[in-house]
């Protein structure tokens, strides 16, 4: 049994599809952000990086969305959700989750938490103003050479599915006209008809 550590409307999305797309066994645990309980001592003690998600697994805990999509994939081979049999297209798998995870997921970031990089409020503000351009930027390099269609890796679905699904919700609060990444609106449509998306989301808001 896996424990997946979430809060509604993050990342942790996109380990909750995966989880389910595996049949992997699995439970939630919702971390409450209104009041600030990924910063109590509990949680610290689960996750002392004091954010979502985390997925306790009987072997210990891992954070980081990409080690946790690796992680189900190689755990779960017969879901076949990564190309586990060709070191390189799985490599190809884990260089588009890194992107997700190190480039526009902190872009994103800076529309709602500045305060991570800057102290000075004209500094934040300054920040925000750039997201539409930092994200956008993302999203084209993603539209023109990463998506390859139907699914990210082309035919096969795989891991990198459901987080592109995830980051790309928040598209158009950061300021994307979505005109701009059809593949990859097209791409976030169909995910959502997917029964395991619709399953993660009913759960995460029950």
């Amino acid at each position: 049994m896996f424990t997946l550590y979430f809060a509604p409307q993050t990342c942790s999305l996109a380990t909750h599809i995966a989880l389910i797309e595996a049949a992997a066994p699995y439970r939630l645990a919702r971390i409450d952000f209104a009041s600030n309980e990924q910063r109590q001592a509990h949680y610290l003690a689960i996750n002392p990086k004091a954010r979502v998600p985390a997925l306790a697994t009987p072997d210990g805990i891992l954070s980081e969305t990409p080690a946790m999509l690796a992680f189900i994939a190689q755990r779960f081979p017969d879901a076949r959700l990564a190309p586990l049999d060709d070191p390189f297209a799985f490599a190809q798998v884990q260089a588009f989750n890194s992107f997700i995870c190190s480039t526009l997921h902190v872009a994103h970031a800076h529309r709602m938490r500045g305060y991570r990089w800057a102290d000075d409020p004209d500094a934040i503000v300054a920040m925000q103003r750039k997201v539409p351009e930092s994200v956008g930027a993302c999203y084209d390099l993603i539209e023109r050479h990463m998506l390859r269609g139907p699914w990210v890796m082309g035919e096969s679905y795989t891991i990198c599915d459901p987080y592109l699904f995830t980051v790309a919700q928040w598209l158009e609060d950061d300021g994307v006209d979505p005109a701009r990444c059809r593949a990859v609106v097209d791409h976030r449509r169909r995910m959502a008809e997917r029964p395991s998306v619709r399953q993660a989301i009913g759960e995460e808001l029950a």
